[in-house]
């Protein structure tokens, strides 16, 4: 479709029928496999007009390869897809724009230079003899975003907005098309808590649109807010459909991994080893960051909370050696921390960045390459890899942080996301370094992977390690850390012992309000 239809895009005249509760979109008996590996079997779901279905599963679960094969980027090798009852082959994403099926990703496909009407309209642009009608896009866009309650400006240079801003871009382009259902994987994953907010209240006016809203994320408080039913997989089949009323944390997460989970308690009393101690003294870094000074301790994990843009990442990377600080300096052990990355590495620190996507992992190498690529000092001699100690160093990796599938030859970039993190973690898990610096570790990953990365960090510092993570998880940050600094301008803010860490106190914080409990920094 070339423009946009504001007639099939507009929410149901009042003397019209509401379609809300009946059934869009119908998957059953969904088969797929890949070089003889099942990933799906027998899988399958409905969403109705009107609602939001959350879909959840672990990492490799089978969510990704259902949303692919309905989108029509794979084709299932069994079963059928009935779209209002009739039914229908997606065989490309063409197919499923037909059948008024849209996906917005983690990663947005909007141009950032162009302006918010000229992405929605990219590639479909209304005109006439090659001249770009402005006025009517713009129009169009405006008259879209008002019936849906949208507060946008056509005119705004996408580069310009927030996250949760461009999200909103993305779901103005989608339903530009006459998109009846929107899928949202992950939405939140790059959002600030109030940018959050700002989304599910659009999705709150979609769904009163009749606007049928499938709906993933690893985020169980996002869930419990938003949907309406939940389908949990697990091995490639539906293991249950949950209503409103019945979705709990105990019983997703026992349906999602088959067992329940047992948090250890990460506030008991730990041992310090003060011979390993990180001391950061007056460190800035241009803009980002502003004369800031700490010390972290083996044994300790130090969590670093604030809002995106308080400087936590640029903190990390300024110890790491992958940005170059402007002042300051940091020492361990009493020793210089050099601004070398490679000479960091030896001398035992380890970085698992944000974007494990952009610079966390090479996606077209194996699994075994992508571990062993931190460890050449320790598997090659004379400049030559030692390939059975590589293979000995990799297999030991794959077994003690249970990468699936255990195959060191497969490539990462086929891996699901949780196992995607896995590869990073065990790439450093396995050097057991001295300085362990975590941006985001559980970011994206389900449940289950969520307790076994606490639990490889919980390890990792009861063998003297010194672990510094970063979160904008509030419910992590107040259950993982023994000590919290949160950053806000640039600098720390306010501290956190495990005793006096609460969300609320940390996001106030974040903020740039000190609450009563903890200790003002500034």
């Amino acid at each position: 479709m070339t423009a946009l239809n504001l007639e099939k895009s507009a929410p149901l005249p009042s003397d019209v029928e509401s379609r809300a509760g009946q059934t869009m979109l119908t998957a059953m008996g969904i088969c797929k496999q890949f070089n003889g590996i099942a990933v799906l079997t027998d899988a399958g779901l409905d969403v109705r007009y009107g609602e939001v279905h959350a879909l959840m599963g672990e990492n490799g679960a089978g969510k990704s390869t259902i949303i692919k094969i309905i989108t029509g980027v794979y084709q299932k090798d069994a079963g059928a897809i009935f779209i209002d009852g009739q039914p229908v082959e997606i065989n490309s994403r063409q197919d499923a724009r037909n059948c008024g099926i849209s996906v917005i990703y983690q990663e947005l496909s909007l141009v950032p230079a162009l302006t918010v009407a000229e992405n929605i309209f990219l590639g479909q642009e209304p005109g006439r003899y090659g001249v770009t009608a402005r006025q009517e896009m713009r129009a169009r866009v405006r008259a879209l975003a008002e019936r849906y309650g949208f507060q946008i400006d056509p005119d705004a240079v996408v580069d310009s907005l927030g996250m949760a801003q461009r999200q909103m871009v993305e779901i103005l382009k989608a339903l530009s098309v006459d998109a009846r259902l929107i899928i949202m994987d992950e939405p939140t994953s790059s959002l600030s808590n109030a940018e959050s907010e700002r989304l599910f209240e659009t999705i709150d006016a979609l769904r009163r649109s009749d606007v049928a809203i499938l709906y993933i994320s690893h985020r169980l408080e996002e869930v419990y807010r938003l949907s309406d039913r939940l389908t949990v997989m697990r091995g490639g089949e539906v293991v249950g459909v949950l209503q409103k009323d019945e979705i709990n944390p105990k019983t997703v997460t026992t349906m999602m991994i088959g067992r329940e989970i047992h948090y250890a308690d990460a506030r008991t009393e730990k041992k310090l080893f003060e011979d390993n101690v990180l001391e950061v003294s007056h460190l800035s870094c241009g803009k980002l960051l502003r004369d800031v000074s700490f010390k972290a301790y083996g044994g300790e994990i130090l969590g670093i909370g604030g809002l995106v843009g308080s400087g936590r990442t640029e903190l990390v990377k300024c110890i790491y050696g992958a940005l170059r600080r402007s002042g300051g300096s940091v020492t361990l052990g009493g020793a210089p921390v050099s601004k070398s990355i490679r000479k960091n590495i030896r001398a035992g620190f380890g970085f698992v960045p944000e974007d494990r996507r952009v610079e966390g992992f090479i996606p077209a190498q194996s699994i075994g390459r992508n571990i062993a690529i931190a460890s050449h000092d320790r598997l090659s001699k004379a400049g030559f890899m030692n390939a059975a100690a590589e293979n000995r160093w990799v297999e030991d990796a794959i077994k003690n942080y249970d990468i699936r599938p255990k195959d060191r030859n497969y490539r990462v970039a086929n891996l699901s996301g949780g196992n995607q993190q896995k590869v990073v973690l065990g790439r450093w898990l396995a050097r057991e370094p001295g300085v362990l610096l975590l941006d985001e570790p559980t970011v994206g990953v389900d449940v289950g992977v969520r307790a076994e990365v606490y639990e490889y960090i919980r390890y990792l510092a009861s063998r003297g390690s010194i672990i510094i993570m970063v979160s904008s998880d509030l419910h992590e940050l107040t259950r993982v850390p023994d000590r919290i600094l949160v950053m806000y301008g640039g600098g720390f803010f306010h501290q956190f012992t495990r005793q006096t860490a609460t969300q609320t106190a940390i996001l106030l914080a974040a903020s740039g309000e000190h609450p009563e409990e903890g200790e003002a920094l500034v």
